[in-house]
């Protein structure tokens, strides 16, 4: 069951990955000075990315579990 721990790794830094660049993101829209709106937009939009991250890197840890207990 090392390939199951193996690829579950993988998809865990791949949402962790992810999740930086959300952080990036909202950092970049806050220093551009945006309007309310446009910031608001912006921040809609990375917000949902976050949630299918975490969705990811919980997946990912998942994986990473059951290798452990099925090896």
């Amino acid at each position: 069951m090392d390939w199951l721990i193996w690829a579950g790794a993988a998809v865990t830094l791949l949402g962790l990955v992810t999740l930086v660049w959300c952080i990036v993101k909202v950092a970049a829209a806050r220093k551009a000075g945006l309007s309310d709106a446009d910031l608001r937009a912006r921040l809609q939009r990375v917000v949902a990315l976050n949630f299918a991250a975490l969705l990811v890197s919980a997946l990912g840890l998942m994986l990473v579990v059951v290798g452990i207990l099925l090896a």
